[in-house]
């Protein structure tokens, strides 16, 4: 599938701690890789510390927002 960050999550992805920019990335590579994913409006994806906002369209997946508690 093909992975877009809007501009939001892009910024927001910028701004978290690089000690958890990984995990964020391995959030986006983990939604991405699975095969059964059905999304019909809103979904999220949650790390340990992290956390993506996300929706589907066709083979694209949009990365709304990005986050981090740390």
């Amino acid at each position: 599938m093909k992975v877009e960050l809007v501009q939001r999550a892009a910024n927001a992805l910028f701004d978290v701690p690089d000690t958890v920019h990984e995990e964020i990335i391995t959030l986006i590579a983990s939604v991405a890789e699975e095969p059964k994913i059905q999304v019909t409006e809103l979904a999220a994806a949650f790390g340990e510390w992290c956390w993506l906002v996300y929706t589907l369209h066709g083979d694209v997946i949009e990365v709304l927002d990005v986050g981090c508690a740390r």
